[in-house]
């Protein structure tokens, strides 16, 4: 039995997922191949995506391959009530809804795995975790999963370092095809299009600190420049610092940036980015904002603890008021940007990730007899097929090598 909030809501959602699949012409080229076969048959899939209209789509795309899907959210603020009644309208287990509390958010994703499913696909690692430390009765016929983020590949290392991964788990997030472009293009437009839509305030002249410089960093300042903004990187990395000033950004210590910056936007996978010590120079008016998985990345214990006043000033904008009279703003409370205030990447981005995500699983399927209980990289063959899919659907050629050329190149 699904738990959602409004089955009425189906229609809006049904719209939303009717509008993306249209734009992602690399998932429907796999959905016709593959639709005959039927490969996905008497399988089960729990996933755990950000519920919003992309991941509503390949969801009905796995169903129309054979599986039975279970679906859930992969953080609170981000799944879209109205997609989700959609979804159990077209048959789907759902079990999310917006706004849950931790305790709903977990009880939501336990339900998911309640199928006892073959393969995961997980966005964070939170299905992982379940299965790992609270339901590890549910991972009984896992046969293998697929991770979505940089975040949850990181949680995946850390399992597999302490030899305690159960099964084998694919990174998708570390494919090529989903790094240079999801993370770089999907999170740089998309973050600052929530950003602007929620504040409707000018990007353009101000000084607007990107915190980490890996892949989303780089698309977060990319598209930050682009929109005129004078753009100020920090970062931990020496390489990476470095790499930001040759491409000719600002570089500077955490510190100094609060003191300059207008708007700030974390994308760095860690905890404590901005905490007290910043907060207490930041100018009256910035605006904070979080583009990595967790809402840890901003220190929000510590600034609730200096505030003498906490209220919202705009729908998904947090006031903190100090005793100073400076308010700092805080966007959909500290959570990804970019889907808990906005409709998350671009769908023809998405096309590119959860084209992915289906080769992942087909992948699983096809090899599981012979992966150990590590985190796979995908095959480089099936990150090509993807963007070679893609060039198709934008009527472009590229050359090929001759065999001359193979010869030469690879002996």
């Amino acid at each position: 039995m699904s738990i959602i909030r409004d089955r009425k809501l189906a229609p809006l959602g049904q719209q939303k997922i009717n509008w993306v699949k249209n734009y992602m012409p690399v998932l429907n080229y796999l959905k016709n191949e593959l639709l005959g076969e039927k490969p996905l048959s008497g399988k089960k899939i729990t996933m755990s995506i950000h519920l919003e209209a992309k991941t509503a789509y390949l969801a009905l795309i796995l169903r129309d391959l054979g599986a039975e899907v279970a679906v859930t959210g992969s953080n609170p603020l981000s799944t879209q009530d109205e997609i989700a009644a959609a979804l159990v309208e077209e048959g789907l287990e759902v079990f999310a809804w917006h706004g849950a509390t931790p305790s709903e958010y977990e009880e939501h994703l336990i339900k998911a795995l309640e199928i006892k499913p073959d393969i995961i696909i997980d966005d964070g690692g939170d299905l992982v975790h379940i299965l790992h430390h609270v339901r590890p009765d549910l991972a009984l016929n896992v046969i293998g999963g697929a991770e979505e983020t940089t975040t949850g590949v990181h949680r995946l290392r850390i399992l597999e370092k302490k030899n305690a991964l159960k099964f084998p788990m694919i990174a998708v997030n570390d494919a090529l095809t989903k790094h240079m472009f999801d993370n770089r293009y999907g999170t740089g437009e998309s973050s600052l299009t929530a950003l602007m839509a929620t504040t409707n305030l000018l990007i353009a002249g101000k000084n607007l600190v990107v915190a980490g410089y890996g892949w989303c960093g780089k698309g977060v300042a990319q598209k930050a420049r682009g929109l005129g903004a004078r753009v100020i990187v920090t970062e931990v990395n020496p390489i990476r610092a470095l790499e930001a000033y040759m491409d000719g950004f600002e570089v500077t210590d955490s510190l100094t940036a609060a003191k300059i910056g207008d708007i700030f936007i974390t994308v760095t996978g860690c905890k404590d980015v901005f905490r007290g010590r910043h907060f207490e120079v930041m100018k009256n008016g910035a605006i904070l904002a979080n583009a990595g998985h967790f809402n840890v990345e901003i220190n929000l214990d510590e600034l609730k603890a200096m505030a003498v006043e906490i209220r919202e000033v705009r729908p998904k904008v947090t006031g903190y008021i100090l005793p100073d009279g400076r308010q700092l703003n805080v966007i959909a409370e500290g959570r990804l940007v970019n889907l808990a205030a906005g409709q998350g990447h671009p769908a023809e981005i998405i096309d590119l990730s959860f084209s992915l995500q289906l080769l992942a699983v087909l992948y699983l399927l096809e090899k599981h007899d012979e992966l150990l209980p590590k985190v796979y990289n995908l095959p480089n063959e099936l990150d090509e097929k993807v963007a070679l899919y893609k060039l198709k659907s934008l009527n472009i050629e590229i050359d090929k090598l001759t065999d001359d050329q193979k010869e030469y190149l690879f002996g």
